[in-house]
């Protein structure tokens, strides 16, 4: 998969000088009223004032120069760039995939343009079918990425409840649809975020994994994570400074991978779980995250977090409708933890859990026969 920058190339890119329309064009007013948005720059055809690539919210990034989507010539360059990657890859990152929408650009630049990404999207899946569309978006715009075409987009929203640690803003995320959830790329860090390990403290940090990435969607890790490095590292430098290894985070990880290469979590069915209070006037229900998923041979799998800094309980209520009559082994396949319980109980008043803070488990629950 390669990463795709639809929006800006460098100062430097041959297009500035041997195209020079194909990049938002400024004035000598601009560039002596908005000297952070606009420079100067050499082509074939003399000195142009272009410029800077931008969102509408923020000054220029003076490493980059704007592609003009108003101009069809440039629609067509970028084009036949993404049909002549597609033909060397499997899939693309688009880089603030957003930024190229045509209600994006006029409230930037103030002009109109045409859709880029529903028309190359179909243009490339003509050419390579199934290749893969990852939009890297903000600005709850997901869906409407979803809508043009992506496989895939980055769930900032998920990642921002998880640092803000409301337990329900996080609960209630997942009240989305699954043909939207589906779609999101779950992450806990990336190259524009602080690192999770120097965000989240260590318990913390593994009930935030724990969440992410037993959600449906695609799992998205990044270089680092597993090690618990703490310095974010500028994408313009090509080395990391040297860090110590953090070993029990490693490890969780390294576990954590293990479990969700069972084919259940990616090929199974997921449903949000609901909690109820312990016992009257008992709050801290409400501090629970919890989902089950079902395999097609069969599989039962219940993920559930305690995702606060106190102890907390609940009855957590099993979507399953035979286990009355049974009992019930409950393995939790990231600790040594394993609980046998009756079924008939369970089904009518749910799974009582006391759980200490950003406590987890993940349970493989299996029928014992007797």
């Amino acid at each position: 998969m390669l990463d795709f920058v639809p929006n800006h190339m460098g100062p430097d890119h041959l297009w500035v000088m041997d195209h020079p329309e194909y990049f938002v064009p400024g004035t000598e007013v601009d560039l002596e009223q908005s000297p952070q948005n606009y420079k100067r720059v050499k082509s074939r055809r003399g000195d142009s004032i272009l410029a800077y690539g931008r969102d509408p919210y923020f000054s220029g990034w003076p490493d980059t120069v704007q592609l003009d989507y108003c101009n069809p010539a440039t629609t067509e360059a970028m084009s036949q760039e993404l049909l002549r990657i597609s033909g060397q890859c499997d899939g693309v990152r688009c880089d603030m995939a957003m930024l190229v929408l045509p209600e994006v650009i006029e409230k930037t630049w103030g002009h109109s343009a045409q859709p880029f990404w529903p028309i190359i999207i179909k243009a490339v899946r003509e050419k390579v079918p199934g290749f893969c569309f990852m939009a890297e978006v903000y600005w709850d715009m997901e869906w409407t990425l979803q809508q043009q075409g992506f496989d895939y987009t980055y769930d900032k929203r998920l990642y921002d409840r998880l640092t803000e640690g409301h337990a329900r803003a996080v609960r209630e995320h997942f009240h989305a649809g699954l043909d939207y959830q589906e779609k999101l790329a779950r992450f806990l860090e990336n190259h524009d975020e602080p690192r999770a390990a120097a965000t989240f403290e260590q318990k913390n940090h593994e009930a935030a994994a724990v969440i992410t990435f037993f959600s449906p969607g695609l799992r998205f890790f990044h270089q680092g994570q597993f090690e618990g490095r703490k310095k974010r590292i500028s994408p313009h430098l090509v080395c990391a400074p040297q860090e110590p290894l953090n070993i029990e985070l490693q490890q969780f990880y390294s576990k954590l991978l293990a479990v969700i290469k069972k084919p259940v979590f990616r090929d199974g069915k997921w449903q949000l779980l609901e909690c109820k209070p312990a016992w009257e006037g008992n709050e801290s229900w409400d501090d629970f995250i919890a989902c089950s998923w079902q395999g097609p041979n069969g599989e039962r799998m219940v993920v559930v977090v305690n995702y606060t800094s106190h102890q907390s309980q609940c009855y957590l209520q099993f979507p399953f409708t035979d286990l009355a009559g049974s009992q019930w082994r409950l393995q939790d396949l990231m600790s040594e933890i394993v609980y046998v319980r009756e079924g008939s109980a369970v089904q009518a008043v749910g799974l009582y859990l006391d759980m200490p803070a950003w406590r987890y488990h993940v349970f493989e629950i299996q029928k014992l026969e007797t």
